[in-house]
């Protein structure tokens, strides 16, 4: 799966969530996912804001990548979706010396009653930070409300793509955005199987889940293909 990360990059990024303890296997007691989805692996993204040296590689990373992948240069704002999108687009913002925007899930609901944070000028061109991806889903929300706030989205940026459910990127694709993202779970379970990190007999479970990720979704109470 083509994401734009080199292999050393998203190795990389996997290791660097697996020694922090951002990645838990749990194939026993399923993790259920805000997409739906019940899975036996849960990833943390947000737990890396606690990590200075994890989180100034990922970030690192994650710039060069978008530079090669996209035009980053002619990027007007990196805007960060609530909550956990924001810390990333901070940090990328500032290593891009970028202005930034935050967008909420729902408009606040008082004063402004803005849905977008911060000055955003008409036509101009936005990154769109989110920490992760189950599927494209979540994600339509946000391209959403800063199109209607006058903005232009062609990309968003994750750390984790979890590259396993059928279609996931179908609604960015229609969109027109393009998902860039460091690493999945195969680069996950390959730095772990490597290193040691889980049992064999949780490795095992995770590639079962990985191998038929609706099937296992459905056996184990989550949803199943739309």
């Amino acid at each position: 799966m083509n994401n734009g990360a080199s292999k050393a990059e998203s190795l990389e990024t996997a290791k660097w969530l697996l020694d922090i303890k951002a990645v838990n296997f749990r194939p026993e007691e399923p993790y259920k996912l805000t997409a739906g989805w019940a899975s036996p692996v849960y990833i943390d993204c947000r737990w890396v804001i606690s990590f200075p040296e994890a989180r100034r590689r990922m970030v690192k990373m994650g710039i060069e990548m978008l530079e090669r992948n996209m035009d980053l240069a002619g990027t007007d704002y990196v805007a960060g979706g609530e909550t956990a999108g924001i810390p990333y687009a901070a940090w990328i913002a500032a290593g891009t010396d970028k202005p930034m925007l935050y967008v909420r899930k729902k408009p606040k609901g008082f004063g402004r009653d803005a849905q977008i944070e911060g000055s955003l000028e008409q036509g101009k061109r936005v990154l769109l930070v989110e920490d992760l991806a189950t599927d494209g889903g979540s994600k339509i929300n946000f391209v959403e409300a800063l199109l209607t706030a006058g903005g232009e989205v062609s990309d968003i940026f994750v750390v984790f793509f979890y590259g396993a459910f059928p279609n996931a990127l179908d609604a960015l694709r229609e969109a027109g955005v393009t998902l860039h993202y460091l690493c999945t779970w195969e680069d996950v379970l390959k730095v772990a199987e490597d290193g040691n990190y889980f049992s064999v007999e949780a490795i095992e479970g995770v590639r079962t889940f990985l191998a038929d990720p609706v099937g296992w979704s459905v056996a184990n109470g989550g949803k199943g293909a739309d």
